[in-house]
């Protein structure tokens, strides 16, 4: 199967958070746009999770612990691990996950 990102459809998953979202038999890939100000609530799932900072400054927590990542920064965030996240400017993000989120069918 052949894609282009142009031609996806996004999906707003929460508030501000826009993706377009990608799956094969067993991951799952989503391009984030999202908004300034935009809050990813505190959760854990149980895939496997890379995050990559495309453009953007986005405070990322996990674990308890904070940061606050820029372009090019990646976050490898192990299953069941809480994290949540603001965008606090406007951001593009990449996120991988495994197995397939269902969930974002």
């Amino acid at each position: 199967m052949n894609l282009n990102l142009a031609d996806i459809k996004p999906v707003e998953i929460m508030p501000g958070l826009h993706g377009k979202l990608v799956h094969s038999e067993h991951m799952s890939m989503a391009f984030w746009e999202v908004e300034k100000g935009a809050i990813v609530p505190e959760h854990a799932h149980m895939n496997e999770q890379i995050m990559h900072v495309i453009e953007g400054e986005f405070q990322f927590t996990l674990d308890g612990d904070t940061k606050i990542y820029h372009p090019g920064d990646i976050v490898i965030i192990a299953p069941h691990k809480k994290h949540s996240g603001i965008a606090l400017i406007p951001c593009r993000l990449l996120d991988v996950f495994s197995p397939v989120r269902e969930e974002y069918r």
